[in-house]
């Protein structure tokens, strides 16, 4: 051959659990193995299945098996499902899933899987036993690198094979694309293991440009994807908040909460989105969303924003689609621009949902919701005043400590800042408010989640 091109892809990983060899212990991964898993269903017919693993592949199985009627359990070795995604984030799916009938055990592996009669017992190490007809192993995927590893093509430190920016590997005449390749990550510049169909299509075009002889430079993987997770979708792009953390790298981040229209026209839902940045020049590091609807659309558009260099100050100036049915003269793409750009500027400072939940000695966790809203759920300790008594009530606060104010989503606690502020006290406001509190506390107990999203309050 005058170039060869290796796109083998990635393979299935199946976890050293006894008894995971049995017939009806499935991965998917092709046609064949979609079909392996129909006919399993029918013969003799399934009632209820196991599945391992709540990554993208665990959760559409679930999904698609619940459609078919089948009775699902979810175990996941993660205190979350959607690893990629922070706890906080995901945790808004646990709802969804429980609402449609998913048995969902987080913080939990399998110990062994044991046949009983024509079904199978599935032993949990929490000491549970379920008992099923099925077992779907979705517990990630590994670059399949046997035959380049065979022909002593160098492998990256991921486990992909290494390639150059023109996907050419360590040898001159072979390329390689796809999920078996080891990728730059846009943002980090670290390598990774990112597999996805879009870079792997935008990769296989370089490897071939390349090959017949057109300058051409694969760009890097941001990780852009989407789930749909029944009536919901999980979206992200860029680094998660637990990936920075992990790499020592500088952030700040921002929550809203926003309907994906305009909230007086009929059907508005909320969609919850985070964005990181960095705190010195704003630029975009990452953003993840969760919703019924609109999800796709923001995300692609931070997509793009984050590839071009933008900042969150042009986050403020993009203008998007607005009708009633379509979206909001601010979209939540701005409103997450104007949040992050008015702390960058010092118009307010955020607060951190941990520190709201488990204040210092030197702090105070004010609640400026009205009764009504703080007789449905309310911080520990917090202090009340409502945001229209605010500036009567001056006299209630301490001026040694910081106060933490929050409100429902954070637009009313961004106001009670600004007056606090020019009053002389030291405040913060927690971006996202008790929206927030209550997905970071349900995230942190491993839980099943939040109550029912409902209407986003003013």
């Amino acid at each position: 051959y005058d170039a060869l091109v290796l796109c083998t892809g990635a393979e299935p990983s199946r976890p050293p659990i006894p008894g995971a060899a049995h017939p009806r212990v499935l991965t998917l991964r092709t046609l064949d193995d979609m079909d392996a898993i129909l006919a399993t269903l029918q013969s003799p017919p399934v009632e209820r299945a196991v599945v391992v693993g709540a990554g993208y592949v665990g959760l559409e199985m679930a999904e698609a098996l619940c459609f078919a009627g089948v009775d699902v359990s979810l175990v996941e070795a993660l205190p979350q499902v959607m690893g990629p995604a922070d706890p906080e984030m995901a945790v808004l799916c646990n709802p969804e899933l429980i609402r449609n009938g998913v048995d969902i055990y987080l913080g939990t592996t399998v110990a062994a899987i044991r046949p009983q009669g024509e079904d199978l017992e599935v032993v949990l190490s929490s000491g549970t036993t379920l008992t099923c007809g099925l077992v779907i192993l979705a517990t990630g995927v590994r670059p399949e690198t046997r035959l380049a590893s065979e022909a002593g093509l160098e492998i990256g430190r991921t486990g992909g094979i290494l390639v150059d920016a023109t996907m050419r590997t360590s040898d001159p005449a072979i390329w390689a694309a796809g999920d078996v390749v080891e990728v730059r990550d846009l943002v980090t510049g670290e390598p990774a293991l990112l597999p996805l169909a879009g870079p792997a299509n935008r990769q296989g075009r370089t490897a071939a440009d390349a090959i017949l002889g057109r300058e051409a430079a694969y760009r890097g993987t941001q990780g852009t994807a989407i789930c749909k997770v029944f009536d919901l979708a999980i979206a992200m792009t860029g680094q998660s908040e637990k990936s920075l953390r992990r790499l020592g790298r500088p952030f700040q981040k921002v929550y809203v909460h926003a309907a994906d229209h305009a909230s007086y026209y009929p059907g508005a839902t909320p969609i919850h989105l985070k964005l990181l940045f960095h705190p010195g020049d704003g630029r975009i590091l990452g953003a993840q969303a969760v919703g019924a609807r609109g999800v796709d659309k923001r995300i692609d558009v931070l997509a793009v924003a984050l590839r071009a260099g933008m900042t969150v100050f042009d986050l403020e100036h993009l203008e998007l689609c607005y009708a009633p049915p379509y979206g909001s003269a601010k979209d939540p793409i701005n409103m997450a621009g104007f949040v992050a750009s008015n702390a960058l500027r010092g118009d307010v400072r955020l607060a951190d949902v941990a520190d709201v939940a488990a204040p210092g000695a030197h702090q105070l966790v004010l609640d400026v919701r009205d009764p009504e809203e703080v007789s449905a759920g309310a911080v520990p300790g917090a202090i009340y005043i409502p945001l229209n008594d605010l500036r009567g009530r001056l006299g209630e606060l301490p001026r040694d400590r910081e106060i933490l104010v929050i409100c429902a989503v954070g637009i009313r606690g961004y106001a009670a800042c600004r007056i606090l502020q020019q009053e002389g006290f030291n405040c913060s406001n927690l971006s996202g408010g008790f929206m927030l509190y209550r997905m970071w506390t349900a995230a942190r107990s491993a839980g099943r989640g939040v109550e029912a999203l409902g209407p986003i309050p003013d």
